[in-house]
C-alpha cells in the first residue's frame, strides 16, 4: 500500500482505538501517533532493499528527489529491490520488538500500537493479494535473469 493509504487506515484505526481502549493521551495525539506509526514502519523497506541489492540506491533516490516519497512512490524501488514476504517479515520483527518494548512502559499504548501495526500489515496483505499477478511476473523475470547469469 502507499503511504497515503496507510495514513488513512491508521487514522481510522487510531480513532476507533481511542473509542475502545484506555489510551493514556488525548484523542488527537493518539490519532496523530497512529498515523506516524502506521506510515513510519515502512522505513524498514530501505533496509530490506539494501540487504537485497547491496546498496542504498532507493534511499539515495528519495534523498535526491524527496517529492517521489509522497507523489510517486512507484519510483522509489526497482522491481527486484524488495519482495512482499521480506517486507512483511521485517514489519513483524520490528512490530514485535516495538510492541514488546512499549508493553514495559504502557500496556494500553502497546495494545494501541499493536492494533495500528496489525491494520498496517493487514492492509499490505490485502494489497499484495491484489497485486499477486504482478509479483508473479516480477519473480519470473528475476528467475530468468538469474538463469541467464549462470549460463
Amino acid at each position: 500500500m502507499y503511504s497515503r493509504d496507510h495514513a488513512i487506515v491508521s487514522a481510522a484505526v487510531g480513532a476507533a482505538g481511542v473509542a475502545v481502549l484506555p489510551v493514556p493521551v488525548p484523542w488527537w495525539a493518539a490519532v496523530g501517533y497512529a498515523i506516524v506509526v502506521g506510515v513510519a514502519i515502512d522505513f524498514d523497506h530501505f533496509a530490506v532493499a539494501r540487504l537485497e541489492t547491496g546498496d542504498w540506491a532507493a534511499l539515495r533516490r528519495c534523498l535526491r528527489n524527496p517529492t517521489i516519497a509522497v507523489l510517486d512512490q512507484d519510483e522509489i524501488f526497482d522491481p527486484q529491490d524488495l519482495w512482499p514476504l521480506q517486507r512483511l517479515l521485517s514489519h513483524h520483527l520490528i512490530g514485535g520488538v516495538v510492541v514488546g518494548g512499549l508493553w514495559l512502559v504502557s500496556e494500553p499504548l502497546a495494545l494501541f500500537t499493536a492494533l495500528v501495526l496489525y491494520a498496517h500489515v493487514l492492509g499490505d496483505l490485502i494489497w499484495d493479494n491484489y497485486l499477486l499477478e504482478t509479483y508473479q511476473e516480477q519473480h519470473a523475470k528475476a528467475a530468468a535473469a538469474d538463469a541467464g547469469q549462470r549460463e
